[in-house]
């Protein structure tokens, strides 16, 4: 088994599987693919992924790219459970659930409020990006009333989750007052080893960078 992860730590689908990566304990080599650089768009990283996107997961001669097809593979092959991804039909589809709010609704609103400013210049965040990241807060408040997003048990859609909605608030702190329930549940996810470790610093770096291009 030879695990190669294209990365960039600012992109919270990265720290998502760099999370996931961790609470596996997989060996796996990191290969970094610089946005600020353009490194995604060289011939050869197109020729491992077409998309241009990270991550990018290459497994032996087997090569996969998107966060969530990635998690769940690697879930899939190499967990010693399946706690992390039950197989137990109704208890897998809140997950998926889950995991497509994560690409349909959170990241959007962390693209829309980051590429503007970030790449574009755009200064300040627009109207639409404020609401698209307090609609995505809604949203996360209303599925965060358990333990964990998909009931009692810690799945994938936390480690995902909590990715983008770390970046989120990195431009929008969340309101405990407003959220009381995606606040307890962030609370519960930062204070773990593995977001500590795996997410921290390039959500760190993200927040940094975003609030350094603000007019």
């Amino acid at each position: 088994m030879v695990l190669t992860l294209y990365k960039y730590d600012l992109s919270p689908p990265v720290r998502s599987v760099l999370m996931l990566i961790e609470h596996l304990k997989l060996p796996v080599q990191f290969v970094e693919v610089n946005f600020m650089k353009r490194e995604q768009l060289t011939e050869e990283y197109k020729k491992i992924n077409p998309q241009h996107t990270v991550p990018t997961l290459k497994d032996d001669d087997f090569i996969l790219g998107d966060s969530h097809a990635i998690s769940t593979y690697l879930i899939n092959k190499y967990a010693k459970d399946d706690s992390l991804y039950p197989t137990e039909p109704k208890l897998r589809a809140i997950v998926d659930q889950r995991l497509h709010f994560d690409c349909g609704i959170l990241f959007p609103a962390i693209r829309n409020a980051f590429v503007p400013v970030v790449i574009f210049d755009g200064k300040k965040l627009t109207d639409d990006a404020v609401k698209k990241i307090t609609t995505a807060y809604e949203f996360t408040d209303q599925f965060a009333t358990k333990t964990w997003l998909a009931g009692e048990q810690f799945t994938i859609a936390d480690i995902c989750c909590v990715a983008t909605i770390s970046s989120l608030n990195e431009i929008i702190p969340i309101d405990a007052q407003k959220y009381p329930h995606l606040y307890a549940w962030f609370k519960r996810c930062s204070e773990l080893d593995i977001y500590k470790k795996k997410n921290a610093p390039g959500n760190k770096e993200l927040g940094e960078t975003f609030r350094s291009k603000l007019a």
